[in-house]
C-alpha cells in the first residue's frame, strides 16, 4: 500500500490511479489522518449493473384465456360499472 499526503497525491494523482489499475491500494492522508483510499476495482464491482438498469422481460400481451391484457381490463371495467357496455 502507497501512503502519501493529500497535496503529494494532486501532485502525481495520475501516477497514483496507474499504481491503483496496477492492483496497488493507495491511502491518502490529510494532516497526517487518512482521509481516502483508491483501491482497484474488482472483477465482479465492473461488470456490476443496477437492478433498474438491467433488462427485462416483458410481460406476455395476452391472457392464458387468450384475450390481450386491453380486453381484459375492459372487461373488468364494464363489471364494476355494471355490465352495461353499450
Amino acid at each position: 500500500m502507497k501512503t502519501l499526503s493529500l497535496s503529494e497525491f494532486r501532485a502525481h494523482a495520475s501516477e497514483m490511479v496507474d499504481l491503483v489499475q496496477q492492483g496497488e491500494t493507495v491511502r491518502i492522508l490529510r494532516h497526517g489522518k487518512p482521509v481516502a483510499e483508491l483501491v482497484p476495482v474488482r472483477g465482479d464491482d465492473a461488470a456490476r449493473v443496477p437492478s433498474w438498469k438491467r433488462p427485462f422481460d416483458a410481460p406476455p400481451a395476452a391472457c392464458p384465456s387468450g384475450k390481450t391484457l386491453a380486453q381484459r381490463i375492459v372487461e373488468e371495467r364494464q363489471g364494476a360499472l355494471g355490465g352495461g357496455g353499450a
